[in-house]
């Protein structure tokens, strides 16, 4: 099972589709990550702008929702995943606060928006995270000051583009999260 952890959405439970092909961020990693979110080095969640990449059932996503994030762009390309996305986003009545992007997150369209919080959890050791943050900054989708939070396998040996730094790392049994901001010198 998986749910809410806090906020206005609080024990509210989300569905996941049957099988292994969807694998949700437990719910003891993401209060792990959001409380870390609580430091002064990330921008304050109250009114934020999020995007959650590789979506799946919505969890990171729509737990920034429920802890006050603005709005919340979710890219998912699964059929599957996209059905239960939605209807958690139903089950929150949250439609009015979200964006679904039926979307590659390798190949993402340029933003109008630059986002505060990017979550990432795609599938683990298939390759996807070098094109989704190459993808990222690309299109404009990180905020200057904001920060892209990404679920890895332990042993996931992903290299990060030159123009974004890794600000801090926690492992967990087989997961590890990755923080990674702009470099101050960096460009873009």
């Amino acid at each position: 099972m998986t749910r809410i952890i806090a906020g206005r959405h609080k024990g509210r439970r989300l569905d996941v589709p049957p099988g292994k092909d969807i694998r949700p961020t437990t719910d003891r990693m993401r209060e792990r990550v959001f409380s870390m979110l609580m430091h002064r080095r990330y921008p304050d969640m109250a009114g934020a702008r999020v995007a959650d990449l590789f979506a799946g059932t919505g969890a990171l996503g729509l737990e920034a929702l429920s802890r006050g994030a603005a709005h919340i762009t979710f890219v998912e390309q699964a059929p599957a995943s996209l059905q239960c996305l939605k209807a958690n986003i139903a089950t929150l009545h949250a439609e009015a606060e979200t964006t679904v992007l039926r979307a590659n997150a390798g190949a993402l369209p340029t933003s109008k928006d630059a986002h505060d919080f990017i979550f990432m959890d795609p599938p683990y050791r298939m390759g996807l995270v070098r094109p989704a943050l190459d993808a990222i900054l690309r299109g404009g989708w990180l905020a200057e000051d904001g920060a892209i939070i990404c679920e890895l396998a332990r042993d996931d040996d992903t290299d990060f583009p030159e123009a974004l730094e890794l600000v801090d790392e926690r492992q967990q049994g087989q997961q590890r999260i990755v923080f990674l901001k702009k470099r101050t010198d960096a460009e873009g």
